[in-house]
C-alpha cells in the first residue's frame, strides 16, 4: 500500500540539525569515511612490503586491481538507483567496501590482499557515482562548484585523518597484532556504522523533490503507480536509452577524455608516503607531509569550487573550463620542483612541507569547479547519477594502469631494489629511482589533462542547452 500524500511528505521530510540538512551530513561523513578508505593502503605500503615481501610493481598491482574493478563495475550504480532510492544504494557499496577493507586487514596471503582489494573496488563503484548525483541534486546550478568542493573538503579531510591513522598505528603493535591491521578493522567498523546510519536517515532529494510537486496527484496516481511498477527488462531498457543518451553527449566525451589521463597523476600520487620513508623520513614525518600536501588539496578542491561557480556567473560557458585549465597547467611545474629540485634528504622537511600544500591547493580544483558541476548541466536530471558512473567507469579504468607502470619504471627502468632497502632508515637511491618513474606519470599526464579541456568551449553552450531543452519536455 502506497502512502496517501500527507504521509508521504512526512516520510520524504528531511530532517535538520542547527539548520543544517541531516541527511547532507550523513552524505558528507560516508565521503570521509570514502576517502579516508581509499587512503589507508597506500599509507602502509612499506609494511604492506615487508610484510608480502612485495616491492613497488606489486604495491601498484593493488591500488591497480581496485580501481580497474571500480571502472568496470561504476555502471552499476546508474542501474541500480533505477531500481532503488539513492540511500539504499549508498548503504549497499558502503557496507561492501567496509566488508572488503576488514578482510585486507586479516589476510595472510598476497593474493588475498589483491581480492579484497577487488570487491573493495566494487564497494567504492557503486557509491562514488550515487554520491556524486546525491549532491548534484541537492545544489542548484550556480551553486554545485561550492557543493562538490564541500563534500571533497569533508572527504579529503577524512583521507588526511585516514593516511594519518594508518601511518601512525603502522609502527606499533596492539595486543600482539601489527598496527596497520588493526587500523584496517577499526576503519571497517566505522564504514560499517555509517552504511547503517545512511539506510536509516538518510532521504534522496529526487524522491523528496518529486513529491512535494505532486503531492496532489499522489492519491489519485496509486493504483496505476502498483500497476506499472518496472520489470526486469524496462530497468534494462532504460538503462540502455540512458547509456546511448550520456555517451552521446560531446561535453561527457570531451570531460572523459581529459580525464583518462588527468586521473593518472592521482593514482600515481599513493607512492608518496612510501617515497618520503625511502627518503629516511619517520612514520610520524611522512604522515605530516602527505597530510600537508592532502590539506591543500582539502582546501583548493572548495575554494576552486566557489571561485568557479563566481567565474560560472560571469562567463557561463567558460568560466568553469579556465579554472580546469588553470588547476591542471599547475600540476606541471609543481611536480617538476618537488620531485626533480628539491635536494631527498630529510633536511629539505620544510621545503617539502611547503610545496606540498601549495601543490595541492592549486592542482585540486578539476572535480570540483568542472567536471562535477557541468556533468549535472549537460544531462537530465534522471541520467545524472548514469553520467558519473560512466565518467568513473573510463577514468578510474585508465587511469589504474598508472600505479604498477610506476613501480614497474622504478625497478626495471631506474634501478629499484627492494633488497637494498633498510626497514628503519630506507634509502635515498631508491628514492630517486622512485621520484623518477612518478615524474614521468604525474608532468606530461598533467599537461595533457590542460589541453584536452580546449574543445568544451566550443561544445558545452549547446549541450547545456540541450538539456535544458530536454528538460523541460519532461516536464510537459
Amino acid at each position: 500500500m502506497f502512502p496517501r500524500p500527507l504521509d508521504a511528505m512526512k516520510s520524504s521530510r528531511t530532517r535538520k540539525i542547527c539548520g543544517i540538512s541531516l541527511s547532507l551530513l550523513i552524505i558528507n561523513m560516508a565521503a570521509i569515511m570514502e576517502r579516508a578508505d581509499e587512503n589507508l593502503l597506500p599509507a602502509v605500503y612499506k609494511e604492506v612490503s615487508e610484510a608480502f615481501s612485495a616491492g613497488p610493481s606489486d604495491l601498484g598491482y593493488l591500488t591497480f586491481v581496485r580501481n580497474f574493478v571500480q571502472g568496470l563495475a561504476s555502471p552499476v550504480a546508474g542501474v541500480l538507483v533505477l531500481t532503488y532510492d539513492r540511500p539504499t544504494v549508498l548503504a549497499i557499496g558502503t557496507l561492501c567496501w567496509a566488508l572488503s577493507t576488514a578482510a585486507v586487514g586479516a589476510s595472510k596471503y598476497f593474493f588475498q590482499v589483491a581480492f579484497w582489494r577487488a570487491i573493495n573496488g566494487l564497494g567504492l563503484a557503486i557509491v562514488i557515482p550515487a554520491l556524486q548525483s546525491f549532491i548534484a541534486d541537492s545544489y542548484l546550478d550556480g551553486a554545485r562548484g561550492t557543493g562538490f568542493g564541500f563534500l571533497n573538503l569533508v572527504g579529503t579531510i577524512g583521507g588526511i585523518g585516514g593516511g594519518a591513522i594508518a601511518t601512525v598505528m603502522a609502527g606499533s603493535n596492539i595486543l600482539g597484532i601489527p598496527g596497520w591491521r588493526c587500523a584496517f578493522v577499526m576503519m571497517a567498523t566505522l564504514s560499517s556504522l555509517i552504511a547503517f546510519l545512511v539506510y536509516t536517515f538518510v532521504v534522496d532529494p529526487r524522491k523528496r523533490d518529486f513529491i512535494a510537486q505532486n503531492a496532489s496527484k499522489i492519491s489519485e496516481r496509486d493504483d496505476l503507480i502498483v500497476k506499472g511498477s518496472p520489470t526486469t527488462a524496462s530497468i534494462w531498457l532504460e538503462s540502455w536509452n540512458s547509456t546511448k543518451s550520456v555517451m552521446k553527449v560531446p561535453t561527457f566525451q570531451f570531460i572523459v577524455m581529459q580525464g583518462l589521463v588527468g586521473s593518472v597523476p592521482w593514482t600515481a600520487i599513493v607512492f608518496f608516503t612510501l617515497w618520503f620513508e625511502l627518503i629516511g623520513f619517520d612514520h610520524n614525518s611522512a604522515a605530516t607531509l602527505v597530510s600537508l600536501f592532502a590539506a591543500g588539496c582539502a582546501l583548493g578542491s572548495f575554494f576552486g569550487g566557489v571561485i568557479a561557480d563566481r567565474m560560472a556567473q560571469k562567463y557561463p560557458y567558460s568560466g568553469r573550463i579556465m579554472c580546469a585549465q588553470f588547476s591542471s597547467s599547475m600540476g606541471i611545474p609543481f611536480s617538476w620542483f618537488l620531485l626533480k629540485v628539491i635536494p631527498q634528504s630529510v633536511t629539505s622537511y620544510y621545503t617539502f612541507a611547503t610545496t606540498l600544500f601549495f601543490m595541492g591547493l592549486t592542482i585540486s580544483w578539476n572535480g570540483t569547479a568542472t567536471n562535477g558541476p557541468m556533468f549535472a548541466e549537460v544531462v537530465p536530471a534522471k541520467h545524472r547519477t548514469m553520467i558519473y558512473a560512466f565518467d568513473r567507469a573510463f577514468e578510474v579504468s585508465f587511469s589504474s594502469f598508472a600505479a604498477p607502470l610506476v613501480g614497474i619504471l622504478a625497478e626495471k627502468m631506474y634501478g629499484y631494489d627492494l633488497k637494498a632497502v633498510d626497514p628503519t632508515s630506507g634509502s635515498v637511491p631508491e628514492a630517486i629511482a622512485l621520484s623518477k618513474g612518478l615524474i614521468a606519470m604525474m608532468a606530461i599526464p598533467f599537461a595533457l589533462c590542460c589541453l584536452f579541456y580546449t574543445p568544451l568551449y566550443w561544445t558545452f553552450k549547446q549541450d547545456r542547452e540541450n538539456a535544458r531543452i530536454g528538460k523541460q519536455t519532461e516536464m510537459i
